[in-house]
């Protein structure tokens, strides 16, 4: 059975973190909807950098959808309007109730999940810039990547861990061979 994941995106959304986490993801064979968090319910969004995303579907067309993982990239004002989408909100908190998988990465840990007391017991990192706004029982800075199984929590600290922070999703949703099997090709893991 294909695992699912769901990567929120909106305008301000960090394209690297985004595009990264999808296309690894992809590669391993996740069924993966990208859903635009716009209020304007537009799919396309303008990233923190000016590159234009298009989204598969907006959020509030998700809601009935379970999913194995829901990714939130960082950037800003990305997080913020992440932070901001009540359809969002609803999704995440359903899914720590049942028990499956939430991943962000940068800013949107403690922009997001921290906003809305979803990771106040779990261990977490993000962005340095964000560190203090990181409501976690345990902050942990000199790590690229948390994963906090207790929780179904995986953070990570920003662009430059993206790649780490994706395989690691991929380790998780699909074994560790999948994960070497995807990074491998891609020059990452030897």
């Amino acid at each position: 059975m294909s695992k699912r994941a769901l990567v929120a995106i909106a305008d301000g959304t960090e394209e690297i973190e985004a595009v990264t986490v999808i296309d690894v993801l992809r590669r391993a064979a996740v069924d993966v909807s990208v859903a635009s968090c716009q209020l304007t319910r537009e799919l396309q969004v303008k990233a923190s950098r000016g590159v234009k995303l298009v989204a598969d579907s907006h959020i509030d067309e998700c809601v009935d959808y379970s999913f194995d993982l829901i990714v939130l990239p960082g950037g800003m004002p990305g997080a913020e309007h992440l932070r901001d989408c009540p359809t969002l909100t609803s999704m995440l908190t359903c899914q720590q109730k049942a028990e499956r998988w939430i991943a962000a990465i940068c800013a949107a840990p403690a922009v997001v999940l921290s906003a809305h007391d979803l990771i106040t017991d779990a261990k977490a990192t993000c962005h340095p810039a964000f560190c203090q706004q990181l409501k976690a029982k345990q902050v942990i800075t000199d790590m690229p990547v948390v994963v906090d199984d207790d929780h179904f929590l995986i953070t990570s600290q920003g662009p430059g861990t993206a790649m780490t922070f994706a395989l690691r999703l991929v380790e998780i949703l699909m074994g560790e061979n999948k994960a070497r099997e995807i990074g491998q090709p891609m020059v990452i893991l030897s």
